[in-house]
């Protein structure tokens, strides 16, 4: 194994080196993702793409030309189902490859890998064609193998158990007593969970919600039917679903998988289970509760490859990100993500902590529950089950020597009132609270008892923040509006001006296809609104302004609101009036 990494971080060098004498990367980008795949073990070009050091299509044109292979844009070709069909969807997806069309005997095979030559003999015995192979990106490739199997597989697959489920020897079905009701009898419970056709059916929807990029799965009882819906880009979108007498099951099989008890259904359960799919670890955050129908689990999907920790990538304006970039490395104080659940505060605070985690530094945190692993911090899960809370657990880290401390939610006072104290003697802390605005911090404050001169003299800033959904380059279109269709954003009459050509403002959206499942949109940006605590903001909480009051000055002294971020979005062509509308809607200037 470890051979064949040595190997593959070679073959990746030579290749790198070979990008870098063609200028197309330079020589830091290429020692940055040499480290990155010893650690990931991802491959060379999946990793320049990722971090936006090359496109897929330049990437690809430059091996077409280096290895004298065709290189086709999959996504303008016309393919006929019938072509796609002569290789098994398995194998297209294990292999990332897919047929685009066929000529007599040759068979046009789009590849991400075109000079595996195992692969291409093993397609030609498979199919009985001369194989053709192209290049073709990854991300093209994905898309054209979900167009042609991804919503009817996931139907089919299930289908498929459903089908064996009824010929199996193993009873699924769900036990009742004379009176009508589910038994609780353990072994029973246990039994039901274990059952061959209950693990396909969890392993297929985890599989696809994965696949989906989803970072919600939601398992839903109604009274005469099972909902399986997934959150994609913020939004929930059905799914095929299994009967209404396959749920217990379900339900067992998750709790299985995330040591909860099986036999518990009057309370709501909290687990944890990790997963492994195409060589990614993925984390799966478990709740489940008692409703009515019956139990219903919900799952974050919690994926590392995934986070960006890069604060640069985050979305936030220039301006913002100079105001962020300096409060971050003050010496001391207090800074504050706030905003509802979902909206990524995780991902800055851990953005933050990954641009100052140093050997020269020690960076403890206390999370609920630890949802990454950063590697050089000492990260704490919260357990109140032995008395590990946010205050006591801060209280130790006291002890322990930090110069960095990130608490994962400030609840309570007593919370409050430690991580003020910590600012105090010299430390630097992170942390998050629930509130609509960056303002709103401040009254929330308050409201928990600490005294205003308090907070006055340790807040650094308040980072307030939403996702807005972008819009799928694959779709985009253009499209123009007079000013006054924009008159109910309040938008700042110097940014309009500064859009409007020739009488009207040009704006973008998704026209739907088959790569955003026809919603127009794929993948989210952040928006951000920065309130950096300056001498005249440091008089206003003193005095116990309004949140009102705080912001009206904090606006005239250059901040950026959360609809001004949105909007700048909007014309950059990121997102769309409705998104602008949908996140921003309470934030009136």
């Amino acid at each position: 194994m470890a051979e064949k990494k040595n190997f593959q971080i070679n073959i990746s060098r030579k290749l790198g080196e070979m990008l870098v004498a063609a200028k197309l990367i330079s020589e830091k980008q290429l020692s940055d993702v040499l480290e990155e795949q010893k650690r990931k073990g991802q491959k060379l070009g999946h990793l320049l793409v990722e971090k936006q050091y090359i496109t897929e299509n330049k990437l690809f044109e430059f091996l077409s030309k280096q290895f004298n292979i065709e290189f086709v844009d999959i996504s303008k070709v016309n393919i006929d189902e019938e072509v796609v069909n002569l290789i098994p969807e398995n194998i297209a997806r294990r292999h990332n490859l897919i047929a685009i069309s066929r000529n007599g005997n040759l068979l046009k095979v789009a590849m991400e890998d075109p000079l595996n030559i195992i692969v291409l003999d093993d397609l030609k015995m498979m199919t009985g064609f001369d194989i053709k192979p192209v290049f073709a990106s990854e991300s093209e490739i994905i898309a054209t193998i979900t167009k042609f199997y991804g919503v009817k597989s996931s139907q089919e697959a299930l289908n498929e158990i459903l089908k064996n489920s009824m010929t199996s020897d193993e009873d699924v079905s769900v036990v009742e007593d004379k009176k009508g009701r589910e038994e609780d009898d353990i072994i029973s419970l246990e039994k039901t969970g274990e059952a061959a056709p209950i693990i396909k059916m969890v392993n297929l929807i985890l599989a696809s919600a994965i696949k989906a990029h989803a970072s919600d799965i939601h398992i839903e009882p109604t009274y005469k039917e099972t909902h399986v819906r997934f959150r994609i880009d913020g939004v929930l979108h059905p799914q095929p679903a299994p009967p209404k007498k396959y749920h217990n099951a379900i339900i067992s099989r998750l709790k299985i998988m995330s040591n909860l008890d099986i036999s518990e259904k009057r309370v709501p359960q909290d687990g944890r289970s990790k997963l492994k799919i195409e060589g990614r670890e993925i984390d799966l955050r478990v709740s489940v509760l008692p409703c009515g129908p019956g139990e219903k689990a919900v799952m974050r999907i919690l994926d590392s490859s995934g986070l960006k920790l890069k604060i640069e990538d985050l979305g936030f304006e220039p301006e913002n990100l100079a105001v962020f970039a300096k409060c971050i490395r003050a010496p001391h104080g207090i800074n504050l993500i706030t905003g509802p659940t979902g909206s990524g505060k995780s991902t800055t605070l851990y953005s933050a902590l990954a641009t100052l985690n140093d050997p020269s530094v020690n960076i403890v945190t206390i999370e609920d529950p630890i949802e990454y692993n950063l590697e050089g911090i000492n990260q704490v899960g919260v357990n109140a089950d032995v008395g590990l809370t946010f205050a006591s657990g801060l209280r130790s880290f006291l002890r322990q020597d930090p110069d960095i401390i990130m608490v994962g939610e400030i609840r309570d006072f007593e919370t409050m009132s430690i991580a003020i104290n910590a600012a105090m003697t010299g430390h630097l802390v992170f942390s998050t609270l629930h509130t609509n605005d960056a303002a709103g911090a401040i009254t929330r404050i308050g409201m928990m008892g600490i005294e205003p001169f308090l907070t006055s003299s340790t807040l650094l800033m308040v980072v307030a923040q939403r996702l807005v959904r972008t819009i799928c380059q694959n779709c985009i279109e253009v499209y123009e509006v007079k000013p006054e269709f924009l008159a109910s954003l309040n938008i700042s009459r110097p940014l309009l001006e500064r859009n409007i050509k020739g009488g009207k403002i040009t704006l973008h959206r998704g026209k739907g296809c088959d790569r955003c499942a026809n919603t127009g949109y794929k993948g989210r940006v952040g928006i951000h609104e920065i309130l950096e605590v300056n001498d005249e903001l440091r008089a206003l909480i003193t005095a116990k302004a309004s949140a009102a009051k705080i912001k009206e000055v904090a606006v005239k002294n250059g901040m950026i609101t959360l609809r001004e971020s949105a909007v700048r979005k909007l014309f950059a062509g990121l997102t769309t009036v409705e998104e602008v509308v949908r996140i921003t809607g309470s934030d009136v200037d």
